[in-house]
């Protein structure tokens, strides 16, 4: 088995993050299912405090947020990293208003994606 991609802490630390036990619990899968999300792209981890874990915001109570594979899919085919993914959504941008990761959480995904489209131009 792969090991998980997992990127630097690039977030600032008020950013609420879960582990990857608490992210299987949340969608009722295996903590291996989780890790082949991460490596298929549905998800990204990042390394704090020496633990893998996901950020809150990507998900809701049950599943991930909508659009964000897509996103993050659009992203790497253009040659951004998991680093680069991360700053990305949760960098503020006045055009949406708020974060790319915000605004998919509030079902703006379409504008979204054609901003990271416009990025890879």
């Amino acid at each position: 088995m792969s090991s998980v991609p997992c990127a630097p802490d690039v977030l600032a630390s008020d950013v609420e993050v879960v582990s990857i036990a608490n992210v299987a619990e949340r969608l009722g899968h295996p903590p291996t299912r989780v890790h082949q999300m991460i490596r298929d792209g549905q998800l990204l981890a990042m390394r704090r405090e020496r633990e893998y874990v996901v950020p809150e915001a990507f998900l809701t109570d049950t599943t991930v947020v909508k659009g964000l594979a897509g996103t993050i899919t659009l992203l790497r085919d253009n040659g951004y990293t998991e680093e680069e993914i991360l700053e990305w959504l949760f960098t503020s941008d006045e055009t949406l208003p708020g974060t790319p990761i915000d605004a998919l959480r509030g079902d703006r995904g379409r504008e979204v994606k054609r901003r990271a489209q416009a990025m890879a131009l």
